[in-house]
């Protein structure tokens, strides 16, 4: 199983260590994580090959997980392209952040977390009933 993590682009140093942990926390499961914004550098006049590449490459995963603790236009693009190819999406965000009616209204599994430990517990028990 492959696992398209989308975040945002701007704000990922910020999230590293809520990345480290759903990288983790997959490689645990025997889960293979894919982080766009970690494998690939676009110009910005790029915008063409940038999202053929990001559908290409969420077309080769099994479940996108969206962290919007910090909303971004491209997760919610991510996200709906993964739906429309019936993925499993799930909906993640610090209890803190500001909720995503939409992002939230297209996912199958939502997690609201507190800190990183929260976040591997949930993570972790929603993969075990997808892996089922």
């Amino acid at each position: 199983m492959k696992a398209y993590i989308s975040i945002s682009y701007s704000k990922r140093k910020i999230f590293e260590d809520e990345v480290c942990s759903i990288i983790e926390t997959f490689k645990e499961l025997s889960i293979e994580p894919f982080v766009f914004v970690d494998q690939y550098k676009f110009d910005v006049t790029e915008e063409k090959q940038m999202m053929r590449q990001a559908l290409a490459d969420i077309d080769n995963c099994d479940v996108l997980v969206a962290e919007v603790s910090d909303k971004a236009i491209g997760i919610g693009i991510e996200a709906g392209y993964a739906k429309a190819k019936g993925k499993p999406i799930i909906y993640m965000r610090k209890n803190s952040s500001e909720h995503s009616t939409t992002l939230s209204g297209i996912s199958d599994f939502q997690i609201i977390y507190r800190n990183v430990e929260e976040l591997r517990f949930f993570l972790s028990a929603t993969m075990k009933i997808l892996i089922k």
